[in-house]
């Protein structure tokens, strides 16, 4: 027996669940994991990297409590408009990603990011800021 992925109209193999609202334009690559199930808003524009994870929940607390704590936490992640997530990066639940925002490949997001803020690492740490002064040139400034 093989199970599906369920349909959505971004990527046929990414697995979206839950109701996150995404904005138009946003673009979503393969193999992702997208949890709308505690509440996900997804701004306009958006370029969401392969296999990049998004939870909106969490179960340690019931898995390490013997499941004693018979809940799965939820908190709401919000992602601004024009946000780049990276390859394989991770959005842990309760995590709001303000505008134009970078987050590097490989980056565990567990806390909120600023607008034009680029993070990496593992937990993610802001290294730059996007300056969008010229349009015609984007770039990056390290902090």
């Amino acid at each position: 027996m093989s199970a599906a992925l369920p349909e959505n109209p971004y990527n046929e193999h990414a697995w979206i669940i839950g109701a996150p609202a995404i904005g138009s334009g946003t673009w979503i690559g393969a193999f992702t994991l997208i949890d709308g199930s505690g509440g996900l808003t997804i701004g306009e524009g958006c370029d969401i990297s392969s296999g990049v994870h998004i939870y909106t929940h969490s179960s340690a607390m019931r898995c390490v409590s013997g499941r004693r704590y018979d809940t799965v936490d939820r908190g709401p992640v919000h992602i601004g408009d024009r946000v780049f997530i990276g390859a394989n990066a991770v959005v842990n639940m309760g995590v709001t990603i303000g505008d134009e925002a970078i987050i590097g490949a490989g980056a565990v997001v567990t806390n909120d990011v600023p607008a034009r803020t680029v993070v990496v690492g593992v937990p993610a740490r802001a290294v730059a800021r996007v300056d969008l002064s010229d349009p015609t040139s984007p770039r990056t400034v390290p902090l």
